[in-house]
């Protein structure tokens, strides 16, 4: 499984990018391939200051819809605009064309409670 080492991952399968108090966001190569073909994604939330935990939008597979999870609290500064035409993006390359939200972080302590890419792996395997 493509799990890369520069990021940090959550128990609901997230992903993060920080670059400074700017942060990627988006789901792992496991999520998107537990979920099959991604048809929709809705995010509504750019502009909000959401905390660690709460939903910051939702994302639609042929055969089910979940929700998407703040990894740390910040405000969604942007959304990858390219999901509206090209929902596929997410399957065919998950932690690049396929990020979600792009927020600034608010707590960076927040930052050392997620997982690392050995402990995310390790956490698939129980």
């Amino acid at each position: 499984m493509n799990l890369p080492e520069n990021l940090k991952y959550t128990n609901e399968h997230e992903w993060i990018s920080v670059e400074g108090d700017v942060a990627l966001v988006g789901i792992t190569s496991f999520a998107q391939g537990e979920l099959g073909d991604i048809v929709f994604v809705e995010i509504e939330t750019e502009g909000e200051t959401l905390d660690k935990g709460e939903t910051f939008g939702t994302i639609e597979a042929v055969k089910t819809v979940s929700d998407l999870f703040m990894p740390v609290t910040g405000q969604v500064v942007e959304v990858n605009s390219a999901l509206e035409a090209s929902p596929e993006l997410v399957n065919k390359d998950p932690y690049g064309q396929g990020w979600l939200i792009k927020i600034a972080i608010s707590n960076p302590e927040e930052l050392n409670e997620l997982l690392s890419a050995e402990e995310y792996q390790a956490m698939l395997e129980a």
